[in-house]
């Protein structure tokens, strides 16, 4: 499976990014006009857990009404700067089993989740979640 992203140098520290379905936003170095390049690796994590969260839920056939991702990241003092510590945040909405938003949270974390795999190598992973009452 190949994937392909491309940045153009618009001016000063700002670029065009374009995945390769065409979809395209701001990085901005000085996050005034767009998103910092570093912050996208957080929300790639934050994407990427969720999606994995939202399907295995639905599989265990738990009343999912909604999910939201937070994630903080420490960097290193020192270049290139990585991520040494990072906490990922889960806020789950629905009359959900807990041990089942535990596992779904698990299995994203272990198994699923390519970002977690990847920055796992340089950061400590950490996580919490709490659960949120269905509306109505």
């Amino acid at each position: 499976m190949s994937t392909q992203a491309t940045v153009h140098w618009i001016d000063g520290l700002k670029f065009q990014a374009e995945t390769q379905e065409g979809y395209t936003f701001t990085i901005d170095g000085k996050r005034e006009e767009g998103v910092g390049a570093m912050d996208l690796l957080l929300f790639g994590l934050a994407g990427c857990t969720a999606v994995d969260v939202v399907i295995i839920l639905k599989k265990q056939r738990q009343p999912v009404e909604g999910v939201s991702v937070k994630v903080t990241g420490e960097r290193a003092d020192q270049h290139p700067k990585v991520f040494t510590k990072i906490h990922i945040e889960y806020i789950v909405q629905g009359d959900l089993e807990p041990k089942k938003v535990e596992r779904a949270i698990q299995l994203s974390e272990e198994k699923f989740c390519s970002a977690s795999a990847m920055l796992r190598k340089t950061a400590e992973i950490t996580h919490s979640y709490r659960i949120v009452p269905a509306e109505g």
